[in-house]
């Protein structure tokens, strides 16, 4: 009876291990198997029988495996029948987690032996109960001289404090991860990141021992370190540094790049964010609002050429917002990301101060050749000057001895009159001329202009009467504006002279040219100006100039004459420099005019302005 109610798969066996009786239990199992009795006991279950009948001894804990069964059988002997009781249990699931068990032991051994992670265990308060051979590798220590050593005596000072932060985190979540610096067994430090997870108490929840998982980040942290200087560094500096992704969209600029594009502040430095946005302000610039067409194809060759060559260098101009293009010498670098990706990075210098400079440059090369040109005309000068003398001097000895005998004859007429006054302009013009070669062979050689407190109007009206002849002759109608009581002005009156006549010609030629014989006006205008300046206004009616033109208007051997030289203009400019005054020329309406300023001798605050 008590077989029968066995819950567990039993069977009655004689001594030659044949059987009498079995329970439903094991007929359960038989049915379940699909196997006779003799495959379902071990395959020497006569000798276990015997031997418990022999020993007089029960045979416990026999494991026999049936397809994917495995059960655990009991021989118990009943001496006076010689029979044997054979009682078997289900213990798969038993060996099976014992072999896991085994297994996972195996594997955790195999992993902290041979892990480059150090793997370590603590008590709650920190102290090593044991670590991996990871150990000695990571901080030179051996697992056994590591036990009952406290954690913060291994790190550094400065990173003490954070334990506790740590301990009240595994108090709370169980889990903790820290970076901290640790001391090498010979002195140095090295950065560590630890990953720990605290074990509990079954029934208490206490924290009973934490398990740490420890990582060698020195060279990771360095790189960080080094990474972030460079950040620094490629902000700081006045080149212009802008990242670009694989298709050539600007990722980053830095603050140089900012300030020379009139951006606003740029993305984050970790590439946080769209790409294409600034912390939600203003969007980074586009390759096609920062170049022109023609810039930006030679920009697309060039990320092909870095492709192939890992870099390409180029010249040309940035614009943004419409401002003035920005002179730059680039270098564009291509880099490859750790997962493959490509990307690249520009590097431009700005040459505006290059530019300026050599713009200098040419100016200073243009002004020494302008002075190497006024020295050989000043030689040429002395040579005409050497030249005309004679004949001037001829052409006035023989227009006052002419006079003379004019004056003798006794018939006084109209006629006579007028060959007079001819005569008189004669002399005038031509001691003028004399008068005027010195003064400019004078001036030329760097010789001193004989300067004299003069009225500028008188000036002006001295200029106007020997341009009146050549005036009336073209038509053309010398209209004066001259503003009394003006302040003296210290020049040379000859050379002073010599500048209005030559403006006054150029205006009367330009009338001329528009308006042929039909009549026009030229206006001379004085009056005084800001800062207690005398300004002179000569004011032609003739086609005027472009802006181009205009420009160019006072370099020397620049004509608009087909038979003009370009040097009156250049050396009237000169002259009244050398007074300490400025000639400049403008367009209006109908024509051009010049304006000589002057400096006044006596400051007075009591002027009008004119505009």
């Amino acid at each position: 009876m008590l077989l029968y109610n066995d819950p567990q798969p039993g069977a009655v066996l004689d001594a030659s291990a044949h059987p009498l009786q079995s329970n439903q239990a094991l007929q359960h199992l038989l049915g379940e198997l699909q196997v006779p009795l003799i495959q379902l006991l071990p395959f020497n279950v006569a000798a276990l029988v015997s031997a418990s009948l022999r020993q007089q001894r029960a045979i416990e804990d026999v494991e026999h495996q049936v397809e994917e069964r495995i059960l655990l059988w009991s021989f118990i002997p009943e001496l006076a029948s010689q029979q044997v009781l054979a009682r078997g249990r289900d213990a798969t699931r038993e060996r099976r987690s014992v072999k896991e068990a085994a297994e996972a032991s195996r594997l955790y051994r195999l992993i902290t032996e041979n892990t480059s992670d150090m793997i370590s265990h603590h008590s709650p308060d920190g102290t090593f109960l044991d670590a991996s051979p990871a150990a000695w590798t990571l901080l030179g220590y051996w697992p056994e001289q590591l036990r009952g050593i406290q954690t913060k005596h291994l790190l550094h000072p400065e990173d003490r404090h954070r334990l506790f932060t740590a301990r009240e985190e595994l108090e709370i979540t169980g889990r903790h991860t820290m970076t901290y610096r640790i001391g090498h067994r010979q002195g140095h430090y090295l950065w560590f990141e630890t990953a720990s997870h605290a074990i509990r108490d079954a029934y208490s929840g206490e924290v009973i021992e934490v398990v740490s998982v420890s990582r060698d980040v020195t060279a990771r942290v360095k790189a960080e370190e080094i990474r972030h200087r460079l950040a620094d560094v490629i902000e700081a500096t006045t080149d212009l540094v802008l990242f670009l992704d694989g298709q050539g969209d600007l990722t980053y600029i830095n603050q140089a790049a900012r300030r020379a594009l009139w951006v606003e502040p740029s993305i984050n430095r970790d590439g946080d964010g769209d790409k294409n946005t600034q912390h939600g302000q203003q969007p980074l610039p586009t390759l096609n609002s920062l170049l022109d067409d023609s810039s930006r194809q030679r920009l697309l060759d060039g990320l092909e050429t870095a492709r192939e060559q890992g870099a390409w260098r180029a010249e040309m101009y940035l614009h943004h917002h419409h401002r003035h293009a920005l002179p730059v010498s680039l270098v564009l670098l291509s880099h490859t990301a750790a997962d493959g990706v490509r990307y690249f990075s520009v590097v431009a210098r700005d040459m505006t101060e290059r530019e300026l400079r050599e713009s200098q440059l040419r100016r200073h090369q243009e002004e020494l050749a302008h002075a190497s040109r006024l020295t050989t005309m000043g030689e040429l000068a002395s040579g005409i000057a050497h030249e005309m003398n004679q004949p001037l001097a001829a052409v006035v000895n023989y227009a006052g001895a002419s006079l003379r005998y004019l004056k003798r004859l006794p018939r006084q007429d109209q006629v006579h009159d007028k060959v007079a006054e001819g005569l008189t302009r004669i002399t005038l013009h031509a001691n003028h001329a004399a008068e005027v070669i010195k003064r400019l062979r004078a001036f030329l050689r760097k010789g001193q202009p004989r300067l004299q407190k003069l009225d500028a109007n008188g000036v002006i009206s001295h200029a106007l009467m020997l341009c009146q002849w050549d005036a009336n002759e073209k038509q053309v109608q010398l209209l004066t504006e001259l503003q009394a009581a003006l302040p003296d002005i210290f020049v040379d009156p000859v050379l002073l002279e010599q500048v209005l006549i030559n403006l006054l010609r150029n205006a009367i030629d330009a009338n001329r040219e528009r308006h042929g014989h039909s009549g026009s006006q030229v206006t001379v205008r004085s009056y005084r100006c800001r800062e207690n300046w005398v300004c002179v206004q000569v004011i032609d009616h003739g086609p005027g100039l472009s802006e181009e033109r205009l420009a160019q208007i006072f370099t020397p051997f620049f004509t608009s004459k087909a038979d003009g030289l370009g040097l009156g203009l250049s050396i009237s400019r000169t002259l009244v420099e050398g007074f300490g005054g400025t000639l400049e020329a403008q367009t209006h309406p109908d024509g051009l005019v010049f304006e000589c300023r002057l400096p006044a001798i006596h400051a007075d605050n009591a002027f009008t302005d004119k505009q």
